[in-house]
């Protein structure tokens, strides 16, 4: 151990009398005919790591096969959900992963959050629920959390008609009431016009 050097320069001097002391046992070996140790090249290094990979089971391979699959199923599954859900989108996609026997990580699940909220009219609201109901049916398979997701933007998407027939009842309710009320005026009108002008002509009335 050396003392009074900084731990920077204490590793400095250790590594190269190591490396010297190695050194030193590689020509031994040499001149007596053993084998030299010689670090790795990086190209090499590789090489082993792709020799691993083909060394894998044939079990290990399918199941890289498989998550393969699941990630690029996962991936155009949310991907689709962004796409349709368009403005109502609130985050990105964000996934869950495994790691295979290749070392290698894999999405398996992941979601997509999306603003569920009423419109500020009951038309807003109905055309929120229908592109939320086609958002959670986007994809080719959608997910029981996501039928569910679409029953409850169905519901809504009814309350809101429901809301706006009713809206369109009380406007034609008092359309129809201001029709008569006028109607009634005018009846009037024709009765007094009638009490004035026995013989059937009209009168003229000045304020």
């Amino acid at each position: 151990m050396i003392h009074g050097l900084s731990p920077s320069v204490a590793n400095m001097i250790q590594a190269a009398s190591t490396y010297t002391s190695q050194w030193q046992s590689d020509a031994s070996r040499k001149a007596s005919g053993g084998e030299v140790f010689e670090p790795k090249s990086h190209s090499e290094e590789v090489s082993q790591k792709t020799g691993k990979t083909e060394e894998l089971s044939d079990s290990d391979r399918r199941r890289v096969d498989e998550l393969k699959s699941t990630d690029r199923a996962v991936r155009a599954h949310e991907a689709a959900h962004v796409a349709t859900g368009g403005s109502l989108v609130t985050s990105s996609a964000t996934f869950s992963f495994e790691t295979g026997p290749d070392g290698q990580r894999y999405a398996v699940a992941g979601e997509v959050s999306i603003d569920t909220s009423k419109g500020r009219t009951p038309e807003e609201t109905l055309a929120r629920a229908q592109q939320i109901r086609a958002a959670a049916l986007a994809p080719a398979d959608p997910s029981g959390q996501d039928r569910a997701v679409a029953a409850a933007a169905s519901q809504m998407a009814a309350d809101a008609r429901a809301e706006i027939a009713r809206a369109s009842m009380e406007e034609n309710a008092v359309g129809k009431s201001q029709k008569s009320d006028t109607g009634r005026a005018f009846s009037f009108g024709q009765a007094i016009e009638r009490s004035l002008s026995p013989n059937g002509q009209g009168v003229d009335f000045y304020a």
